[in-house]
Order: structure tokens, then sequence, then C-alpha cells
């Protein structure tokens, strides 16, 4: 019977966004070299903010 992994093991990284560090997911698997954002939701936010044009006057 495999060990069993606990989360503390995982490889941990920090958000580009938030900056909070967020553990290894299963779905990561493949593309974990990827991987820069915590969520869905901060990968949206860090787009937004890449796209809008800065008011510079």
């Amino acid at each position: 019977m495999p060990k069993q992994l606990r989360k503390s093991h995982l490889p941990q990284k920090t958000c580009a966004c938030c900056n909070r560090p967020f553990s290894w997911r299963r779905k990561w698997a493949r593309v974990w070299e990827e991987v820069r954002y915590c969520s869905d939701r901060c990968r949206t936010a860090a787009r937004s903010q890449r796209t809008r044009p800065s008011s510079a006057d």
C-alpha cells in the first residue's frame, strides 16, 4: 500500500498576483513548471491589469 502524501510534503509556489503560497495539485502534474497563479481569479485579475492602459498624464 502506498504512503499517503501530506500537503506539507508537496511542492509549493507563491502566486504572482496575490503573493500567497499555494501547493501542488494533481491536475497541475503535467504543467507544474508553467503554473504561476493560485486560482482562476488571480489569473484573470493579472490579465486585466496587464491589458489595462496606463493613465500617465
